[in-house]
């Protein structure tokens, strides 16, 4: 649409920062991701925007112009959070250490691309310890390149902005010399037992907010073989729920409109516990991790730990670490964890459990990033209004495909291999499976 500045979004997974920045009033012109399943479940989710399915390194910014047939139009924002190590070579830069290589071609893609603005994300860890040296060089890079960077960067915790989990990113946020650089957004919600020191701020939707009007998936035999099932047994939502359910004309905010079934349950596949594991998540207390299985039990009214990606399969393939569900003797669904994320329900993830969580765990919460674009908005100096079409989702077929199907369909060779749950370890049951990765950072296998 006319008047709607443009985004790239760079190391794009299933969209967490396309759609924040899509009802913030952006159209998303590329999405760039190397895994061909992430890639396949963008298009179905934003059937208008141009998926590449490539890695940056092998991108030039023609090509990527090309391929959103764009031309020579002017490009508002570029976005990412590319994986980086941290660690340095000895007698190197850290961001000549070879294992950093994606952090630098996102620098490379900003500077050929040259947009107005651009926005950085990362993990925590790069602001600690001797990580920080890596913070230190790359702001030195975009400034060398002809970009001021926003200082002091800032940390921003997902639940200081509607999303009902403690979830800690870096942010940097940029802009090309000459234009005006954007702020951090002010916080917007504040978990309970902070209310009584910021009396101005909302209260922080809690666990129950986020999911308690679902239907149970395990009242459903669909959801044993399939991932979806259509019913009218939902509880009366909160106004968070609401919200993701799409229950008025202000939650789409400045987005597109979909064409959905708000009755589908989508992204509800089924976990088969042993009767052991379920007694062990019953003695488990709200609030505590599970000394086995080391899952975190979700606290009816407090807010999720931080949603991870778990691993790839070249590093023995564990699931994403789903929570515990505060009432349920079972780890919530795909579409709970979407829903813990601020995904609306008409967004759809992989068929999978292992994929699905991955792509919720590894992107940025949608109502954190249209926070942020809210301020890139401003900035840009233009007038968004609220569009007036809706768009059709994409064939569902786009959810179901494995790594081979998905690189057929986009006619590439699959760059990472195919699950194998023993790799690694010997095959274990689901829940085993299921444990979380102990390293800091999430592991993204984009590159």
């Amino acid at each position: 649409m006319k008047n709607r500045p443009i985004i790239i979004d760079l190391f794009s997974g299933a969209g967490g920062l396309s759609l924040g920045f899509e009802q913030a009033g952006f159209d998303v012109a590329a999405a760039v991701e190397i895994d061909p399943i992430h890639a396949a479940v963008h298009k179905y989710n934003f059937p208008k925007c141009k998926v590449i399915p490539n890695s940056i390194e092998r991108l030039s910014a023609q090509a990527i112009r090309q391929k959103a047939e764009i031309g020579s139009i002017q490009i508002d924002v570029v976005v990412g959070g590319p994986p980086c190590q941290g660690f340095s070579l000895i007698g190197q830069r850290i961001l000549d250490d070879p294992r950093n290589f994606l952090v630098r071609e996102f620098v490379r893609a900003v500077k050929d691309l040259s947009p107005r603005l651009f926005l950085f994300e990362n993990v925590k860890g790069l602001t600690i310890g001797k990580h920080r040296q890596v913070l230190y060089e790359l702001i030195a890079e975009f400034e060398r390149i002809g970009y001021n960077v926003r200082m002091p960067w800032q940390l921003l915790n997902a639940a200081s902005y509607g999303v009902p989990q403690n979830r800690e990113r870096l942010f940097l946020l940029g802009a090309k010399r000459g234009e005006t650089l954007p702020a951090y957004p002010p916080p917007m919600t504040i978990p309970p037992p902070l209310l009584d020191i910021f009396h101005s701020l909302a209260e922080t939707p809690t666990c129950d907010d986020a999911i308690g009007d679902l239907p149970d998936a395990e009242s459903f035999a669909e959801l044993i073989s399939d991932d979806c099932v259509y019913t009218e047994d939902w509880e009366k939502p909160s106004d968070y729920a609401a919200e993701m359910r799409c229950r008025n004309d202000n939650s789409w905010h400045y987005g597109y409109r979909r064409e959905w079934n708000p009755n589908l349950l989508t992204s509800s596949a089924r976990t088969n516990h042993t009767e052991i594991s379920r007694r062990r998540f019953s003695r488990t207390r709200p609030g505590d991790t599970e000394p086995i299985s080391r899952f975190f039990k979700l606290s009816r009214e407090g807010v999720s730990n931080t949603l991870r990606a778990g691993t790839d399969s070249a590093r023995g393939a564990f699931t994403s670490p789903r929570p515990i569900h505060y009432e349920k003797n079972r780890c919530i669904t795909v579409r709970e964890m979407a829903r813990l994320h601020g995904f609306p329900d008409w967004f759809r993830f992989h068929k999978t459990k292992w994929h699905g969580g991955r792509q919720v765990g590894n992107a940025v919460p949608p109502p954190l990033a249209r926070a942020i674009a809210a301020e890139f908005v401003k900035v840009l100096n233009v007038d968004i209004l609220k569009p007036n079409i809706s768009i059709q989702l994409g064939d569902r077929a786009l959810l179901e495909m494995d790594m081979t199907d998905a690189a057929n369909f986009w006619g590439i060779d699959a760059p990472i291999a195919k699950r194998n749950q023993k790799s690694g370890a010997k095959k274990r049951k689901q829940e085993e499976i299921e444990a979380p990765s102990t390293m800091e950072m999430d592991v993204r296998r984009y590159g």
